[in-house]
């Protein structure tokens, strides 16, 4: 076994292969971006070395800066975890070069398997099924335009490299292939410096499934079962299971020798995942799936396959990079019960699903059974500059159903407070009827999107308590207020306050009538409801409303209030009295940034007519690219960007004249 091993990544990922190389014995080595010198993975690391500035072309990214860090602490072996340089065959090479061990697959694998083209190719004469489409080497945009129609629409334009859906457009016109095709480009060249693309036929009803390989040095390959990954939202995987609800055994065997088939056909070494799709459109499992590519390193999802064989995918990748042969046989490999993963994150599914910055003020999480794999901690920064990632919750239990219960009960249990988060999302999820009678598909996301993703309005409970935390009374009587502390008795009867709340469905105005200082009337829209104080603690009490017992727990930052109420976050902004004004509202005359980033192209100038939804800006944010559009019909009184510029949320890119174009 190694000695020292440099974790070339962040976040979760790092911090979960500290983990098991600290139960090995192996001592770990961080590296770390300037915002990422008090993060997580460097605290738990025994060593830690900074490689360069925020952005991660100038850090995580850097090949020289990685073996140039390995090189100076003695280590000898380079984890790449996932994403950043995992899949780089450069890279692997040149740890190879420095005489540390790369723990992954050789050079030759990942170039065989990293670029999907090739992969396709590769199975294909190995008689593999593959996605109908377009692989070739052809780039001309007429070309493929051509190959797009030939194939007929939808199609599915992806990066021949890396994945986590960038580089990725579905397309369902001819019209709207070139513009898709540039997109789809930008955004592969940004991610993984390669714009080389390959057409697919988009399935209109598929299940995504994926299958767990690991090859070793002495060419034995097993496979560990399956994954369904079907629930996505923009190409991105939001919850997996394992296994795959439906599977027959006849359809498992198939896929898991294909997978093993695959893994020989390069003398695959490492933890492998080969991916497949089925269309599922008339049935719950078709005779038929097909290779869409492989993944030459360890998947976000790995945690489910790890509750259900109860393998340390980790431990295995680095026995097997230290030489040692595969720890089982095939035949002893089985599955025990059901797993979920559910990724959460910061971004906003109103809008999008938006990425999210912020600091995060609150971060609990609940305790028992539930794994929770996670690289922040209270009081860290959501940063612009890497994947909004929170947390991955992981459960595990004896049936799809019980487990599938235990999931949804650990998300309510959440508390995260600083930041939007897609938890109420996840949640609604859980409980659509495809996905609990085991009927996922890519699909299923999109169908349901305006329920799933709608903002969470508060009732009139929830606007009653809002108003109640607002007034400061329900402090420890410690650390409260000592004005607060009088209530709102008057002498001649009862005091009233009222309180304005903004919140995702408009503004309310919530009135209270206070009988000293733990009774409360609150009137908040069509109730007035009793509000009796138990109990106070930190960020939190024990009440009695309308004779029920209630625990409320809550976040105040500022003019901002969170409430965690029944596994709900509720997001409240208390409005200054005296501004006069909602706040928050930017005038149709104005295009601003959602988000801090990178303006990539301005598609307008000073004087153009634009129409309603018409592209103005293209924007590069936490590895994303957003295309901002008009809000109205207009003319450009004048653009405040240009293309190239470093710009924080708020900034006004684009300004319209108050006439509409005639």
């Amino acid at each position: 076994m190694f000695s020292k091993l440099l974790i070339a990544n962040r976040g979760e990922i790092a911090c979960r292969i500290i983990r098991t190389a600290r139960r090995l014995g192996v001592r770990t080595v961080a590296v770390y971006s300037d915002v990422d010198g008090d993060a997580l993975h460097v605290a738990l690391a025994d060593e830690a070395v900074r490689i360069g500035p925020a952005a991660a072309a100038e850090s995580y990214l850097s090949i020289e800066r990685v073996i140039e860090a390995a090189r100076a602490v003695g280590a000898d072996a380079i984890h790449p975890g996932y994403g950043f340089l995992s899949e780089n065959a450069d890279f692997a090479e040149a740890v190879d070069a420095a005489g540390m061990v790369f723990v992954g697959p050789s050079p030759e694998a990942i170039r065989a398997m990293g670029l999907k083209d090739a992969a396709k190719a590769l199975l294909e004469r190995s008689g593999v099924p593959v996605v109908p489409g377009y692989h070739g080497e052809g780039q001309d945009a007429a070309f493929l335009a051509a190959q797009a129609g030939e194939i007929g629409f939808p199609v599915l334009i992806k990066a021949r490299a890396g994945g986590g859906g960038k580089g990725m457009r579905r397309v369902d016109r001819q019209e709207d292939f070139g513009p898709a095709l540039e997109a789809a480009r930008r955004e592969a060249q940004a991610a993984f410096g390669d714009d080389h693309v390959l057409l697919e036929k988009y399935l209109t009803r598929p299940r995504h499934i994926e299958v767990q390989i690991f090859g070793d040095r002495h060419g034995n390959v097993v496979h560990l079962y399956e994954r369904d990954c079907s629930l996505q939202r923009r190409h991105q995987k939001v919850i997996e299971e394992a296994p795959a609800p439906g599977m027959t055994a006849e359809m498992r065997r198939s896929m898991g020798d294909a997978a093993v088939k695959a893994a020989h056909a390069i003398g695959y070494v490492g933890a492998g995942t080969v991916e497949f799709i089925a269309d599922v459109t008339n049935g719950l499992w078709p005779d038929q799936f097909y290779f869409m590519e492989m993944n030459t390193r360890l998947q976000v999802e790995h945690p489910v396959t790890e509750a259900i064989t109860g393998i340390d995918l980790v431990e295995w990748q680095l026995r097997i990079a230290a030489g040692e042969p595969l720890p089982r046989k095939q035949a002893d490999i089985g599955i025990n019960g059901w797993s979920f993963e559910a990724r959460i994150y910061a971004e906003d599914p109103a809008r999008g699903f938006l990425p999210a910055t912020g600091r995060l003020a609150h971060l609990s999480f609940p305790d028992g059974s539930v794994r929770i794999d996670s690289g922040v901690q209270q009081g860290d920064m959501i940063t612009p500059y890497y994947d909004p990632l929170i947390a991955k919750l992981i459960v595990h239990g004896p049936t799809r159903s019980a487990t599938l219960a235990r999931l949804q009960t650990a998300l309510k249990e959440c508390r995260i407070g600083g930041t939007v988060t897609n938890l109420d999302f996840l949640i609604r999820l859980t409980d659509d009827h495809d996905f609990r009678s085991a009927r996922p598909d890519t699909g299923l996301i999109d169908r349901a999107i305006e329920r799933l993703a709608a903002p969470t309005i508060p009732d009139d409970e929830a606007l009653a308590l809002a108003a109640v935390v607002s007034t400061g009374v329900l402090q420890p009587l410690a650390s409260a207020d000592p004005w607060a502390a009088l209530g709102y008795w008057q002498i001649w009867g009862d005091a009233h306050r009222t309180v304005a709340l903004d919140h995702a469905g408009g503004r309310a105005a919530v009135t209270m009538a206070s009988r000293g200082r733990d009774q409360f009337a609150v009137h908040a829209g069509a109730s007035t409801l009793p509000v009796l104080v138990l109990e106070r603690f930190e960020n939190g009490a024990q009440l009695e409303v309308g004779g029920q017992k209630r625990t409320l727990r809550y976040l105040r930052q500022g003019d901002t209030l969170t409430l965690f109420l029944d596994g709900r976050s509720l997001l409240f902004h208390l409005p200054d009295p005296l501004s006069g004004g909602h706040g928050g509202e930017i005038a149709d005359d104005e295009l601003v940034a959602p988000m801090p980033g990178l303006v990539k192209m301005v598609r307008v100038g000073a004087g153009e007519a634009v129409a309603k939804g018409q592209p103005l800006v293209v924007m590069e944010a936490m590895k994303m690219e957003l295309t901002l559009s008009a809000t109205r019909e207009g003319t450009v009184a004048s653009v405040h960007v240009a293309e190239g510029a470093q710009v924080s949320e708020g900034t006004v890119l684009v300004t319209l004249n108050e006439e509409a174009a005639q």
